[in-house]
């Protein structure tokens, strides 16, 4: 009897003791993660080679929520040297600029309508950098795949001839491969690396460069005649893209004046008469018409910028 209560109390010493470190180990590591963090994103002093961050309590806590790791995930794919807290700020500065403006030399109804302007105007700017971005690096790839070829040819690893290539081409390739090159340093797949500019940067020819180094990576093969043969269709397709641009370059101004001709009628009209846009807005009339006019030029914006949209 005095045995087992002697095992009982020993086990539940030990128990007690487990308990004790687990508790103990899980909240240094909650306590490194914590100093991380605010090394990171509320440090005084800027990254090497970077700059100091601005609102960095704002930045930790929007971090935390789904929207700003949405914000976050396209920042990432544009290439702006900015935070989350940053450019919501910067956005809602912009909003509240445009909303007073408009409200000013305008109608004090033109305010909210030019702020959820601002706000669409916001998103639609990370994704034109986003394309921007992306076309640099489509025109980038052919000189890749002939950095990757060359290495390959002359006895190097995969792995090896992408880290020549981050270091031979400039931004966003450069940056793109030293983030692959960072991550096959730790233990991730080629498939998994490369993968992960796929999906930040969608193309047909990256995908078609991607499954062509994932698959000579997985069985081998000629992988330097893939790469010169398609060198030579990145080529190719860069210069149709080129002329295609240029082809349909008017539509494209076409359709950035649509809306600014709008634009230019509201103030020719209040230079005209002035104060006939209180007048006009202050009626529920004024107001619809108002509406389904700019309905009707966001409207013309779309169709003729998907009319001058051409997959290649």
């Amino acid at each position: 009897m005095n045995a087992l209560v002697l095992l009982t109390l020993g086990a539940t010493l030990l128990a007690g003791l487990l308990v004790v470190l687990g508790a103990h180990a899980y909240a240094a590591g909650r306590a490194q993660r914590a100093a991380l963090v605010e090394r990171l994103t509320a440090s005084g002093e800027p990254p090497p080679g970077g700059r100091r961050r601005r609102f960095p309590t704002l930045d930790r806590r929007l971090r935390t929520t789904s929207f700003g790791r949405r914000i976050e995930q396209k920042l990432a794919t544009t290439g702006l040297d900015l935070t989350p807290g940053e450019f919501l700020v910067y956005v809602l500065a912009a909003v509240a600029g445009v909303w007073l403006l408009s409200a000013a030399f305008l109608a004090p109804f033109f305010g909210p309508v030019a702020g959820l302007i601002g706000i669409w105007a916001g998103n639609a700017f990370l994704n034109w950098q986003r394309a921007r971005r992306t076309e640099r690096f489509i025109n980038q790839l052919p000189e890749l795949a002939r950095i990757l070829a060359n290495a390959t040819q002359a006895g190097l690893a995969l792995r090896t001839a992408i880290g020549i290539a981050a270091e031979e081409l400039e931004a966003p390739a450069g940056e793109e491969l030293s983030r692959v090159a960072d991550r096959l340093a730790i233990g991730h797949s080629i498939e998994e690396a490369l993968g992960e500019i796929a999906e930040r940067l969608p193309s047909r020819e990256l995908v078609v460069l991607v499954s062509t180094l994932v698959l000579s990576a997985r069985a081998g093969g000629a992988i330097v005649g893939s790469l010169r043969n398609l060198t030579v269709t990145l080529e190719q397709r860069k210069e149709t893209r080129r002329e295609i641009r240029t082809q349909l370059s008017q539509v494209t101004v076409t359709a950035y004046l649509v809306p600014a001709i709008g634009l230019a009628s509201l103030l020719l009209v209040d230079a005209m008469m002035p104060g006939a846009l209180d007048r006009m807005t202050g009626a529920f009339i004024g107001q619809t018409a108002v509406l389904v006019s700019l309905g009707l030029f966001a409207l013309g914006f779309v169709l003729i910028r998907r009319l001058s949209k051409i997959d290649v």
